[in-house]
């Protein structure tokens, strides 16, 4: 494994998630784990009336790149809707695989020396495969409310 995946960038990243904490009044919530590394993240999402996400909050027990790749994703949630979570994860596995450009993610390059160590990849994509299944889940939980 090579040392330069682990940048002062991806560090700083690591320790700064502004939602370190699960959401109480959750309307989607999905795990990810990697069974590689043991690392596992937790993210909360509920959604506003536009569909978007108005509050986020996670549970990190993660290897430094899940730590900061949930801070990545957490910085940059608020605000998106279920689709633009679901081409965010499928842009960065895609990325990480070599078989797509880089995401439109904000900042997202920072993972960019993480591109041939493959072993790691299940790290990084934790947080954004979570969130999306949570808003996911959110929007799923708010068509049923509309339906009854």
């Amino acid at each position: 494994m090579s040392l330069d995946l682990y940048t002062p960038e991806i560090s700083a990243l690591a320790i700064d998630n502004p939602f370190p904490d699960r959401l109480a009044d959750a309307t989607g919530s999905a795990e990810r784990r990697s069974p590689i590394c043991g690392s596992r993240v937790t993210v909360d999402v509920r959604l506003g009336d536009d569909g978007r996400v108005a509050a986020v909050g996670t549970q990190v027990r993660a290897c430094l790149l899940g730590q900061a790749s949930s801070t990545l994703l957490a910085r940059h949630v608020v605000g998106r809707s279920v689709e633009e979570l679901n081409v965010a994860r499928d842009e960065l596995a895609a990325w990480l695989a070599g078989e797509g450009d880089t995401p439109a993610w904000p900042d997202i390059t920072v993972f960019a020396p993480g591109l041939k160590l493959t072993a790691r990849h299940p790290s990084i994509r934790l947080a954004f495969e979570a969130a999306a299944e949570a808003a996911a889940q959110a929007r799923d939980a708010n068509d049923d409310k509309v339906r009854r």
